[in-house]
């Protein structure tokens, strides 16, 4: 989180930490993607092409940057179904994290 990131925002960040998932504020998922999306980008991991049609379009929007709550609505689709989809997405690609995702899919030119 940043310091200038609004109240509502640090609330919802204690609770999704105190809940035992990782967070990173959306303006440092920007930076991050910013950071990578410099990197040449190499051939795509083992393991994307196993992932769904539907994975696959999560996995992109999770990489642009957008929030559980934007997927869902982006996809019109319920939060506990992209949480769902990630579930698969992080157990196929044997990854940790969202944060993970994010720099895979960009190390691999994904997004």
């Amino acid at each position: 989180m940043l310091k200038d990131d609004p109240p509502e925002q640090l609330i919802a960040a204690v609770r999704t930490v105190a809940a035992g998932e990782a967070l990173l504020s959306p303006e440092v998922t920007k930076r991050v993607i910013r950071q990578f999306g410099r990197l040449p980008r190499p051939s795509a991991p083992q393991g994307v092409d196993e992932l769904t049609s539907r994975e696959q379009e999560i996995f992109r929007l999770i990489a642009e940057g957008l929030s559980n709550a934007e997927i869902a609505a982006t996809l019109v689709i319920t939060d506990s179904t992209v949480k769902s989809h990630i579930t698969h997405i992080l157990q196929k690609l044997g990854l940790r994290d969202r944060v993970q995702l994010v720099v895979l899919a960009y190390q691999a030119g994904l997004v």
